[in-house]
Formats: structure tokens, C-alpha cells, sequence
């Protein structure tokens, strides 16, 4: 039996997540979130890209017409502190030279929210990167690329930040901003509560 998937809605204007979603074959349609994202100080950065997730999810729901809805946060970790989207120059060399031969934590999480049931799955991933050293010419001239700008952390695993890491432990995907494997979990998870509840 052929298993369909019915489009969701992914709150988020990432491409890299849109990416995603396409190559794996899942349907869906972007609406772009409003929720008020947390910034973390330190602690629980687990509980604080869940939250961020989920209030993604929660801005669009009244305009996802009964489709469930994904949303996702991404945070970078080193030393117990948060590297987010650089706002100039000066923050993406400060956060390159940081990770320059150093060991980062990536935390993603992830919601899908059933309007139909008033209810959501959500969890999150982590991820440890391991960057090779830096050379202040190569952290120059991936600034003067634009690509560190719109990431995280000032890189893009999948673009040319890729020649900066050394080692992944865990998941792949969850440093672009969408752990596939748990999000594909979760999805089924919330279309076989939807079915039941259909079924009642």
C-alpha cells in the first residue's frame, strides 16, 4: 500500500529546511512564522528550540486550514553559550574564529501541530561538530562569500562551510536546520493520532 502524505504547512522561510523537505518528498507550503523566538543565556537549550519550534508552529494556525504544521528552531552551542545569525561582519569573523579548532554543539527542535486536534508533537536533536582550524584568509574570504549571514553560527554544513568541519557525531541534517529521521517520526506519529481520531 502506497503511503500518502497530505501537504503540510512548514513555518519557516528557510531555504535550506524547504530543500529538505523537497528532497525527501514530503509536500508542503510555507507560511511565514511570527511567533516571538526565546533566546537562550545558557541552560536548557534543548527546552528553549522546543519552545521556539512550537511557537513557530502555533503563529500560522490560523491560516494553515486544518494542515499540520511544522515549525523548527536552530541554535549553535559553544561553551554553553549561543552563537545565532551574525548581524555584521564583525559578529561572523568573531563566531568563525571562535569555532576555529574547536568542538560545537547544534541543538534543532522540532514541532508538528495538529490544528484538527489542538495538539503537538515536538522533541529535539543535538548534534556535535568538530571544526579543522582556520586560517583569518579562509574566514575572510567565506565572509566575503555572504554566505555566513542568514546561518547560525556564521556556516552552512552544506555549502562550502563544509570545508571548515572535521567530524559530525550524530545527525547530518540537524546542522542544516532539520533532523529528517525524528521529524519523519513525529509526522507519522501526528497522522496516525489524526486517523484515530477520524476513525472515532
Amino acid at each position: 500500500m502506497k503511503l500518502e502524505i497530505p501537504e503540510i504547512v512548514l513555518a519557516s522561510t528557510s531555504p535550506r529546511r524547504q530543500r529538505l523537505l523537497t528532497q525527501v518528498g514530503i509536500p508542503f507550503d510555507v507560511l511565514p512564522p511570527n511567533g516571538v523566538e526565546e533566546v537562550p543565556t545558557g541552560g536548557d537549550f534543548g527546552q528553549v528550540v522546543m519552545r521556539n519550534a512550537e511557537s513557530k508552529a502555533l503563529s500560522v494556525v490560523s491560516l494553515a486550514a486544518g494542515r499540520i504544521i511544522l515549525g523548527a528552531d536552530t541554535i549553535v552551542e559553544l561553551d554553553g553559550q549561543p552563537l545565532g545569525k551574525p548581524a555584521d561582519t564583525d559578529q561572523a569573523r568573531m563566531m568563525l574564529e571562535k569555532l576555529s579548532a574547536r568542538e560545537h554543539l547544534v541543538h534543532t527542535g522540532i514541532a508538528l501541530v495538529d490544528p484538527t486536534r489542538k495538539a503537538a508533537c515536538c522533541d529535539h536533536v543535538v548534534t556535535r561538530v568538530l571544526f579543522r582550524e582556520l586560517s583569518r584568509d579562509e574566514i575572510d574570504d567565506y565572509i566575503r562569500s555572504g554566505e555566513p549571514f542568514d546561518k547560525a553560527g556564521s556556516y552552512g554544513i552544506q555549502e562550502r562551510g563544509a570545508l571548515f568541519i572535521r567530524q559530525v557525531e550524530g545527525c547530518f541534517f540537524n546542522v542544516m536546520g532539520l533532523p529528517l529521521a525524528r521529524m519523519w517520526e513525529l509526522l507519522m506519529t501526528c497522522l496516525t493520532q489524526r486517523r484515530r481520531g477520524a476513525d472515532v
